[in-house]
């Protein structure tokens, strides 16, 4: 493959998708974002939200807005991100973090397979899903064990140690569907397939495939899911999450942190609590619904793009971004820490190098790209494919390979910042 400029410029002036640039701000237009894997940028749509938000529904309606459109909204723009996710209207919900989902599903999950005492995850999983879990089990106090089964290679999911792994005694199987640092994604329907073979639920994170990998919950079967919203969504930061319940576990399940939102009738103010039918029982406290609006204007883009064209695109890119890797980065010691198989990786690829993190800040600090770092050399090149183009994805590379052939990190400290 061509590795020149003018074959980027050429796969960006033929790229069905260029319009949607346009929905996205660009305060610096030399800037090459690439942690839209981390946070989304800011869609253009969501200034002008945000001033009706404030002057007019709060502004100007006041309380009368609860009426008028605030609360229906965690079921309102759950049903458009059900519309990416392979799921019903009434079968998401946008509420809490991702870290609050995780502990109500997995809590009401385990406490629903009575008599099975084994969870199951894997090495590559979001860190803060761990200490979730674990946090569960000591709250619980019912003898329950977290496993953690480890990759083979730090790149690839343990599938095959997972499925070998399944028995009656396994009460959740809980994953990041594409994982945080390698991309790797799972074959979702194959390994819930395995599990409800055994006996288990089935509980996916999402947070980094949806809006970047064509997700179908129906069609794998999955049982619960959990997502963020400020990732490749671009709700912004701080975005609630959503959370995802198959229909027939809607009312065999118990939302283990009851609240307000949540019960049948929110206004006749009894001391005993009654859960709300269907999803709405998960909700717990007040959305916070200047960010849960803001949401909207981000997951309306993917959907106007639609999930087939995004996954041509991210699928065409990552592998051009392969192919530069191997062509101007392998010969420098940067290693590839994502998947070669574009089935099995996600929108986002890990490079490797000893110094990654003095590469990263270098990029970051003197050549005005902001990639993000993972140890222990991790550098995230996180593509979106909205807002993200082929030219951007070449000077990206160049600049990378610059910072070391100069070896202009060694004007970097060694140690981190609080963000990388």
């Amino acid at each position: 493959m061509r590795t020149d400029l003018a074959y980027a410029q050429a796969l960006d002036a033929a790229d069905p998708l260029a319009s949607f640039r346009q929905h996205f701000i660009f305060p610096d237009p030399a800037l090459i974002y690439l942690d839209g894997n981390s946070l989304g940028r800011l869609p253009a749509a969501s200034p002008v939200l945000s001033r009706h938000i404030v002057e007019h529904t709060w502004g100007d309606r006041l309380i009368r807005s609860w009426n008028e459109g605030w609360f229906d909204l965690p079921e309102r723009i759950g049903a458009k991100i059900a519309r990416l996710i392979g799921a019903d209207a009434d079968e998401v919900l946008v509420a809490d973090s991702t870290s609050v989902n995780l502990f109500k599903l997995a809590v009401a999950a385990l406490r629903h397979q009575a008599g099975r005492a084994r969870i199951l995850t894997d090495d590559l999983n979001f860190p803060s899903d761990l200490y979730i879990l674990q946090g569960a089990i000591d709250l619980l106090g019912r003898g329950h064990r977290l496993e953690v089964v480890p990759s083979p290679d730090g790149i690839h999911g343990p599938a095959q140690e997972l499925d070998a792994a399944l028995d009656t005694d396994v009460a959740l199987l809980t994953l990041s569907h594409t994982v945080f640092k390698s991309s790797y994604t799972y074959d979702m329907a194959a390994l819930t397939a395995r599990a409800h073979a055994a006996g288990a639920l089935v509980l996916w994170d999402l947070s980094h495939s949806a809006g970047s990998v064509p997700v179908d919950l129906h069609a794998a079967g999955a049982d619960l899911a959990i997502g963020c919203g400020y990732k490749y969504l671009n709700g912004g930061p701080g975005a609630p999450a959503f959370l995802y319940i198959r229909r027939e576990l809607q009312e065999a399940l118990h939302n283990p942190i009851s609240g307000w939102m949540g019960q049948a009738n929110l206004f006749a103010f009894g001391l005993d609590y009654a859960p709300a039918p269907g999803l709405r029982r998960f909700l717990t406290g007040t959305p916070p619904v200047l960010s849960l609006a803001l949401l909207e204007a981000g997951v309306d883009t993917l959907l106007a793009a639609g999930m087939p064209a995004l996954r041509a695109k991210s699928l065409q890119q990552t592998s051009y971004l392969i192919d530069l890797w191997e062509t101007h980065l392998a010969p420098l010691g940067y290693t590839l820490n994502s998947p070669r198989d574009p089935q099995q990786r996600g929108s986002h690829i890990s490079l490797g190098h000893p110094e990654g993190l003095r590469i990263a800040r270098t990029l970051i600090d003197e050549l005005n790209v902001l990639p993000d770092f993972r140890a222990p050399d991790n550098i995230r090149l996180g593509i979106a494919p909205l807002y993200n183009s082929f030219a951007d994805i070449h000077t990206a590379v160049q600049r990378m390979a610059q910072v070391v052939a100069e070896r202009l990190y060694e004007r970097q400290a060694t140690s981190a910042p609080v963000v990388t």
